[in-house]
């Protein structure tokens, strides 16, 4: 049967990706993104099963107005997928101040706000889902992408809690974690200017990477969105999708690495209760 998909981001990368995979099979997409004559050609090929909507998740009354249209217009929506995102790339040092502030306003202030806005329908009908599309960074940091993964690791955690907190309206999550796939993320990213004294650092050395293309892209994108959508559609998905060997071994090994450093703290921990919890 087809499905109704609400989706952020769907300019490029692998929520155009996703776009297309969904019409192709028939089902019916709601599409946001800041520029919409970037789909006229589906527009033009798909007809009303794609309705195109003009939205900089940033600004959170349009977004509520967005959602509340989609949903009174195209209802029941099955998924909302919170999509838009991008990586801001400099050391902590480096980046600048109207730079943080609009890397937190769209990655993790602009996924909060759409999925705030989504649940009140989705518990009106009954259930449904949300994907939020996250990163290995959203578990792992790369020197370099620390404001990137301050935004993944905060909306990780924000899912983690409203999952449980609506769990029993019929609700459900899927964290998708992909690690470097080729996508045309690398392009968008928000350069800081470098500094000289980070010249012979970690940092320095991950910019050289990304910028000569040498940085490994495992990653495959089509196969990446195949993946959200089988999870997306599974009757009891995984909180969280890890996708791509990448990583998969990197979320491994930080998973083991934190889990031994906990362990060894353990009698620490433990004398820190009152008198009483012992």
């Amino acid at each position: 049967m087809a499905k109704t998909w609400f989706i952020t981001g769907t300019s490029s990368g692998l929520g155009r990706l996703l776009t297309e995979r969904l019409l192709s099979r028939g089902d019916r997409v709601v599409a946001t993104l800041r520029r919409p004559v970037v789909l006229d050609a589906l527009r033009a090929r798909y007809g009303d099963r794609l309705q195109v909507l003009a939205l900089d998740v940033t600004d959170t009354p349009a977004l509520r107005k967005a959602v509340d249209a989609a949903f009174t217009r195209f209802g029941p929506i099955d998924v909302a997928v919170s999509n838009a995102g991008y990586g801001l790339f400099g050391a902590a040092e480096e980046v600048g101040d109207a730079q943080i502030e609009r890397q937190i306003a769209t990655n993790l202030v602009g996924s909060i706000q759409l999925i705030r806005a989504v649940l009140p329908h989705l518990r009106k009908q009954g259930g449904g889902r949300i994907v939020q599309v996250s990163s290995e960074g959203g578990q792992i940091a790369y020197p370099n992408f620390s404001l990137y993964h301050a935004t993944k690791w905060g909306i990780e955690g924000f899912v983690e809690a409203v999952a449980q907190e609506v769990a029993p309206f019929g609700i459900d999550f899927v964290i998708v974690e992909p690690g470097p796939t080729g996508t045309r993320f690398a392009e968008g990213l928000d350069h800081a200017r470098p500094l000289p004294s980070y010249e012979h650092t970690p940092a320095a050395d991950v910019r050289r990477a990304v910028n000569s293309g040498s940085f490994p892209l495992k990653g495959d994108a089509a196969k990446t969105v195949d993946a959200m959508i089988a999870a997306a559609e599974a009757t009891n998905p995984p909180l969280r999708l890890a996708l791509g060997s990448s990583a998969y071994e990197s979320i491994s090994s930080a998973l083991r690495n934190r889990l031994e450093a906990l362990e060894a703290q353990k009698q620490i921990a433990l004398a820190a209760d009152t008198a009483h919890a012992r």
